[in-house]
């Protein structure tokens, strides 16, 4: 097969990383086994020395999950991956892999609600200290910086609120510091943004999102250059074990085929309507990276070769509104789920973001009235007629 980095990245989501097997099969083969045996004692020694290469169990690497790890390698420009059984085992373990006791993270306050606990609770457990800021404000990510700092972490559009971080200058201020950023950039996609490109070291995806794009399956994944996964973060991951599962590998490549495709469409879906509802009287606010309007509009024309599939706004009447109205959609669907072929949309207050304290949402934006939708491959001019109808409601 020919040298991958030379494709275009439609072509790279259809044939990075497949290896046939002696039948010669035309899609992925599923290999669902725990383990592999070996022709000798002999043999099997020399594979756990790492003289002879080959699988050894399938929680530290299999030939599907494998596949699925190449081809996001070679979609994301990335040397190396590990694929893990959720987007937040992704999270947990590329951390994990950065910091011990003594150590300093920095991260913005505007993080996905299971992160932020990562961040904020977990890792003051275990004797790591951790700074929020607001992850927007330059000078805040410079003045949080300590001696003991090792790792920035951010996501960039953030959830729910769809704030975008500049890449470039938080890496260079975590890199001054001799530390590594690590960017989740599961709202972006790597059709739209290229954080290694841009300065990060470490990329962290919830497959279970666009990846998968179709309700289907859990998975994650963490992409790096191939020295940090092989010698920091490999050994973590084997030993403790969060492995993703080959059936769920093999979903995830077959989403992979179609990946550019949805979210090109999904993008453009977004786009019509958030023009359409920046002019309604019943919106008092709208965020979308795909607009001049956008509070960090010239990060996103630099990082961002696309708007989003996400959009937040926030509905003047409150949590009444936004119950009223999320209850009278009849095509988009409630799900606290996101990039999916299905469009849906999600009170973050009262789910995703529930376990936030009330002030510290209020701090950045999440209120009672905000919802977030992501949208998905219907038809716009349904989406659109939709979304009318549940806004008309809110006047009765």
């Amino acid at each position: 097969m020919t040298d991958a980095k030379n494709w275009k990245p439609a072509t790279r989501l259809v044939h990075g990383g497949t290896t046939r097997s002696s039948f010669g099969e035309t899609s992925e083969a599923i290999f669902l086994t725990q383990g592999y045996v070996y022709d000798s004692s002999e043999a099997a020694e020399a594979r756990f020395l790492g003289e002879n290469p080959g699988y050894i169990y399938s929680r530290y690497a299999n030939p599907t999950v494998g596949m699925f790890e190449q081809r996001m390698c070679d979609l994301e420009g990335a040397e190396a991956a590990r694929g893990t059984a959720s987007g937040m085992a992704a999270v947990n373990s590329a951390i994990m892999a950065c910091v011990k006791a003594g150590d300093h993270v920095i991260a913005p306050k505007a993080l996905f609600g299971s992160c932020r606990y990562i961040i904020e609770k977990l890792l003051p457990r275990y004797g790591v200290e951790s700074t929020l800021i607001d992850g927007t404000d330059i000078e805040q990510w410079k003045a949080a910086v300590r001696p003991n700092t090792t790792v920035a972490f951010l996501e960039s559009p953030t959830n729910p609120t769809l704030e975008v971080i500049d890449i470039p200058a938080v890496a260079d201020i975590i890199h001054q510091a001799g530390g590594r950023l690590i960017v989740d950039n599961v709202f972006a996609t790597a059709i739209w943004q290229s954080p290694l490109a841009l300065g990060a070291d470490v990329v962290i995806y919830s497959a279970t999102k666009h990846i998968d794009g179709q309700g289907r399956c859990l998975g994650g994944i963490v992409l790096s250059d191939e020295k940090w996964i092989l010698e920091e973060f490999h050994d973590p991951f084997k030993h403790t074990g969060p492995a993703m599962s080959p059936f769920n590998a093999w979903v995830l490549l077959k989403g992979l085929e179609t990946l550019s495709l949805r979210v090109e469409r999904q993008t453009s879906n977004a786009g019509k309507i958030a023009e359409y509802l920046a002019d309604h009287s019943a919106v008092s606010r709208l965020i979308y990276p795909g607009r001049d309007d956008h509070p960090q509009a010239d990060i996103v024309k630099k990082q961002m070769q696309g708007g989003s599939t996400m959009l937040a706004f926030d509905l003047a009447g409150g949590k009444e509104a936004a119950f009223k109205f999320s209850n009278a959609l009849d095509i988009v669907s409630l799900s606290n789920n996101l990039g999916d072929a299905k469009s849906l949309i999600t009170h973050p207050a009262t789910t995703t973001h529930q376990s936030v304290a009330e002030d510290a949402r209020i701090e950045l934006g999440i209120t009672d009235k905000t919802l977030r939708l992501s949208v998905g491959l219907e038809d716009p001019e349904d989406l659109l007629i939709d979304v009318s109808r549940a806004l008309e409601s809110l006047k009765g």
